[in-house]
């Protein structure tokens, strides 16, 4: 017998079963078939040790097996080492509420947002709002879409400026955090008083992003040892360069994915 996973529960399939037909026996309905991690429609042979999922479109799966439906796209193994890890994003903007969105996505099990703001038109050409979100606290409104993306996931909000008095108490706990602030000096602040005063937080900041310049040059860099920065560290916002919506979320892209690869272990050179 074979022990693998389906849907996931444990189950036993005999030796030389394949994927179709495990699935079909499952669910004779089934419309998506997911190999970990990989959606397929080949029948290959199960080996000991797999993961399964099997989606019948259009039906809401019961309660304890949607979350692992939802991480079945993950690559295996990912989705059980961030469900154990906090990550604090400090502002929620173009970056901040971009990168909750991502890594609520991804699974991480508790997220920590901090903004003092609410949610203004002039948002809505890059944040991730809605119309209907307009007037409310950031904090309130991103962990209410983050809610509706994934349920299983701990949202922790504070509603207030952060500062060199309170960083460490709002983001003490946390494994990484993704700076997303506007103000350059405000930046430097977090990002002097979370490195001299923990001694475990690694940092992924934004730096350059404004405009609608290449994508290209919007990278990755390791700066410190628990310091890295996304942008291209020039471009800032000014008059007549605005902050537009592809290039902000490529950098909100950067980010979400160093946070994921630090908290996988994955360092940049």
């Amino acid at each position: 017998m074979l022990h693998i996973t389906c849907n996931g529960q444990p189950l036993a399939v005999s030796d030389g079963a394949t994927l179709q037909e495990t699935a079909r026996q499952q669910l004779p309905n089934a419309s998506v078939i997911i190999l970990n991690g990989f959606q397929t429609n080949a029948d290959v042979q199960l080996h000991a040790g797999d993961s399964i999922t099997v989606i019948e479109k259009g039906v809401m799966p019961p309660a304890d097996v949607l979350e692992h439906m939802m991480a079945a796209r993950h690559t295996p193994h990912v989705h059980t080492r961030v469900k154990q890890a906090c990550v604090g994003i400090a502002g929620l903007g173009g970056l901040g509420s971009n990168i909750a969105a991502m890594l609520a996505r991804t699974g991480v099990g508790h997220l920590i947002l901090v903004d003092f703001d609410t949610v203004d038109p002039s948002n809505l050409n890059r944040q991730n709002y809605f119309i209907s979100h307009l007037g409310m606290e950031k904090t309130a409104a991103t962990a209410q879409l983050l809610h509706e993306i994934n349920p299983f996931i701990t949202v922790e909000t504070h509603t207030v400026r952060v500062d060199a008095s309170n960083a460490v108490a709002l983001f003490g706990s946390c494994d990484v955090v993704c700076e997303a602030f506007d103000n350059p000096d405000c930046k430097a602040e977090l990002v002097s008083t979370l490195l001299a005063q923990t001694e475990h937080i690694r940092i992924v900041a934004g730096s350059g992003m404004a405009g609608y310049g290449s994508s290209n040059e919007i990278v990755t860099k390791r700066r410190m040892s628990r310091l890295y920065v996304c942008g291209d560290e020039t471009t800032a916002a000014a008059n007549g360069v605005g902050l537009m919506a592809p290039r902000v979320s490529v950098c909100a892209g950067h980010q979400a994915n160093m946070a994921l690869r630090l908290l996988l272990d994955i360092e940049e050179v």
